[in-house]
């Protein structure tokens, strides 16, 4: 079942064009990761498909709805996102912080119910930081507030889930052990995930397709496999890499 439809779209932000006529179709259950060399428009184009920039030209749906149509309340209930480097705006602790991915889903003049609080424990349980609900947010090192932005991006349950760089200050063991938990939990419930990736070995390992954007608007995108080539990748990166076997997978390293 197609969740996003981009309809030969153009983004991009002063004279970067992020793409041009980009026809995008994101399927529940499936991981993509955005890849492409700094600067060339990446975040831009994930803002976009967020419909938190606007559009330059064509269409884009979800869930057969086109985005520009829906409020901002419905937009919240239908796509989370994790950004770059978010920005903490006042005082706040670790459980306020995750019990905000449920503020979609509480209605006005409300507070939030028992379900609301064992989805932000969960989700906090799940990132390892059980018990740190009444931590200030500021205590926290540069990894564990990122664990705690995953959590409350998990407790909105959103069905498009768009990360911006979500390993960032992440350490080795949760780079792999929260990003895999984290997608296959969303491949489970049907959610669509799209990511700007940096580290092209860990895209190339969590993603079933992948967008290359190679600057001026052109684009290239599908399944790893055919995507992943030495070819394609060292003409993204103007860097020649090599494709290594590693078991049952395969890794990229630079010459």
């Amino acid at each position: 079942m197609t969740l996003l439809h981009a309809d030969r779209i153009e983004a991009g932000v002063g004279n970067v064009a992020a793409c041009r006529d980009l026809e995008l179709s994101l399927e529940a259950g499936t991981v993509w990761s955005i890849l492409g060399r700094n600067g060339i428009g990446k975040t831009t184009l994930l803002l976009t498909l967020a419909g938190l920039k606007p559009l330059k030209g064509g269409q884009i749906c979800l869930d057969g709805r086109s985005l520009d149509q829906l409020s901002r309340r419905a937009r919240a209930r239908k796509i989370g996102l994790l950004f770059q480097h978010p920005e903490i705006q006042f005082p706040t602790t670790v459980g306020e912080t995750v019990m905000s991915g449920r503020h979609p889903w509480i209605e006005r003049w409300r507070d939030s119910s028992e379900r609301d609080q064992l989805i932000v424990d969960q989700e906090l349980e799940r990132v390892g930081l059980q018990g740190f609900g009444n931590r200030s947010l500021s205590s926290l090192s540069g990894g564990e507030r990122r664990r705690v932005e995953l959590a409350a991006l998990a407790a909105q349950q959103t069905e498009m889930v768009f990360m911006d760089e979500p390993v960032n200050h992440l350490d080795l063991h949760f780079q792999t052990h929260l990003m895999k938990d984290f997608l296959a939990d969303c491949r489970a419930k049907g959610r669509a995930v799209m990511m700007v990736m940096h580290d092209v070995n860990l895209a190339v390992r969590f993603s079933d397709h992948l967008l290359l954007l190679f600057g001026d608007g052109e684009t290239t995108q599908g399944p790893v496999d055919l995507i992943a080539s030495e070819e394609n990748l060292s003409r993204l990166y103007q860097h020649q890499l090599h494709r290594y076997p590693a078991g049952n997978e395969f890794f990229f390293y630079p010459a």
